[in-house]
């Protein structure tokens, strides 16, 4: 099979069109192409009167070898044609199943059930390991009603919300299926059939920004978990990891012990906890886990109406089904030294509450698969520096974030309503006492406000410059009315829990560091990606293998 790349066709292009192009691009006599599938569709949107379509594409032709060495002799310096390459993920370990009905076998612990926990206890369970996936929220219908508690009526579920439960933070988000990792072994391609088995659209094969929405992650998150128990996995809900357990003398990983005070034994601990569990960040450093403090990044939700980003980018085309709601990516290195930019931008979405303490207001964005909300929303935030902006140690970045947090609660009106100001007051050094046409979607409400007062000055500043400067690339982007709504601060997790390259913590060994929370990814394919590296290095640890070859 023979892979093309960056075929460009026009928007408007017939199906007869791609077979056309095909057949030229690889000069094909007539009837040689078998067949061909979509591998990757995006578009080229920049100049705005004349859009793209740019495929990738996977082209079964009769004599293969003869067609790609006559191409290569024709175009030698071109690298668009290509033998398609073998994609599939091979468990490292295929005996698993005889290893686990061996006597003394511990069954590996996975903590977290979001995208990172889920896929390496799913790889787990198909490798024959049975894993105990331990997860402190609660399955992922009952906490869509406690998330929902909050959005609609200001009552906070501490263990049961947008950031805890099944399916993790990424439940309750655009739902967004790229990535800007390396993926030299195509793992996040597995990532994405296994998504597609639990009941995703397919489409996400193959659209360059693909996306599923919050409804559909529910129903796939909860496909996922039957998956992994008729594997031998087993799913223990509300159940948070409140300590270690060591061998005697040593700092060995022997067993964790839960909040109800059981201890479950397991040599193999992958820690999957996702950005937020504070209390776990603070339960590893006084078990002496080695950590370290990590940049993150604090600011704003900024909305418009959806169909202002649309003309923005797509000129007239605006409102084509094949390009759907526009999506934007800024970025402005203020004068200040601090980097600003856009964050988990969600088309046709919702601004949402957020936060997993009480007493404190977090925002995050979120879209349905259908993007068909009125507005768009993004995070807009300056980068942090450990060590200047707060201490340089493993916690200090948690304090810094609670310390705003807390402002905004206050500003908000201590009842979870959120502060939030249009973007011409703030441009202006003025509070907001009214909102205007642009109507705020995050619930249960907001109240207009000074943002200066629940940000640090230099992000204040460099917010001031960057908004102007985005209105040239993005015309209306600082239109008086847009709303800014605070604050976003769990951009990322503000601490690492380091790993080698065995996929075991530095200096406890059996304590397997994974996903977002322990700094390794920075959203949903990401977090998946590395729960199938993390159950490859669990499963080869645990059959007495070298691990290696893994990209940890």
């Amino acid at each position: 099979m023979l892979r093309l790349t960056e075929l460009r066709l026009p928007l408007d292009h017939t199906p007869e069109a791609l077979e056309a192009a095909i057949y030229e691009r690889l000069s094909l006599v007539p009837g040689t192409l078998e067949r061909f599938s979509v591998f990757r569709r995006g578009h080229d949107a920049r100049k705005r009167s004349a859009i793209k379509l740019v495929y990738t594409l996977d082209c079964v032709v009769k004599d293969e070898a003869a067609v790609l060495a006559s191409y290569k002799a024709a175009h030698p310096k071109d690298s668009h044609v290509a033998l398609t390459p073998d994609m599939a993920w091979v468990p490292p370990v295929t005996y698993g199943a005889t290893l686990a009905a061996k006597p003394g076998f511990k069954r590996p612990i996975v903590i977290g059930a979001g995208p990172c926990g889920f896929m390496a206890a799913l790889m787990l369970a198909r490798m024959g390991l049975r894993p105990l996936l331990l997860e402190r929220g609660k399955v992922v219908r009952e906490r869509t009603v406690d998330t929902f508690a909050l959005w609609r009526r200001s009552e906070l579920t501490p263990e049961s919300n947008v950031q805890f439960g099944e399916g993790g933070a990424g439940t309750f988000s655009d739902g967004k299926l790229y990535s800007q990792v390396r993926d030299p072994r195509f793992l996040g391609r597995q990532v994405l059939k296994e998504f597609v088995a639990a009941g995703a659209p397919e489409e996400i094969l193959y659209l360059a920004h693909p996306h599923i929405g919050t409804f559909r992650l529910v129903s796939m998150v909860e496909h996922i978990r039957a998956e992994i128990e008729a594997a031998g996995g087993e799913y223990r809900f509300s159940t948070r990891v409140d300590g270690l357990e060591f061998e005697h003398g040593t700092r060995r990983l022997r067993g964790v012990r839960t909040a109800q005070g059981d201890v479950i034994e397991a040599d193999h601990v992958v820690l999957a906890v996702g950005h937020s569990a504070r209390d776990t960040f603070a339960m590893l450093y006084e078990n002496g886990v080695e950590m370290q403090a990590k940049p993150f990044s604090i600011g704003v939700r900024i909305e418009h109406p959806q169909s202002v980003i649309d003309t923005a980018q797509f000129g007239p085309s605006a409102g084509n089904p094949l390009l759907g709601a526009a999506e934007y990516r800024l970025v402005h290195h203020a004068s200040n030294g601090r980097g600003v930019y856009s964050f988990c931008m969600c088309p046709g979405g919702t601004v949402v509450a957020a936060t997993s303490e009480e007493g404190q207001v977090v925002t995050n964005g979120m879209s349905q698969y259908s993007r068909a909300e009125r507005n768009a929303n993004s995070g807009m935030v300056v980068e942090l520096r450990p060590g200047e902006d707060y201490p340089n140690d493993p916690l200090a970045g948690m304090a810094f974030q609670r310390e705003w947090e807390r402002k905004a609660f206050i500003a908000g009106g201590e009842n979870y309503y959120a502060p939030a100001q249009r973007v011409g007051d703030f441009l202006a050094g003025r509070p907001s006492t009214t909102l205007g046409a642009v109507v705020p979607s995050y619930k249960p409400g907001v109240t207009p406000t000074d943002l200066a007062t629940c940000l640090p000055p230099f992000a204040v500043e460099a917010l001031r410059e960057a908004l102007p400067l985005f209105d040239r690339k993005l015309r209306g982007f600082a239109m008086e009315d847009a709303v800014m709504t605070g604050v976003e601060t769990r951009t990322s997790s503000p601490l690492r829990v380091p790993r080698g390259q065995n996929g075991q913590s530095l200096n406890t060994p059996g304590l397997f560091p994974a996903g977002e929370g322990a700094g390794y990814a920075g959203g949903i394919l990401s977090a998946g990606i590395d729960g199938i590296r993390i159950a490859e290095a669990v499963a080869l640890s645990m059959a007495g293998r070298p691990v290696e070859g893994l990209g940890l």
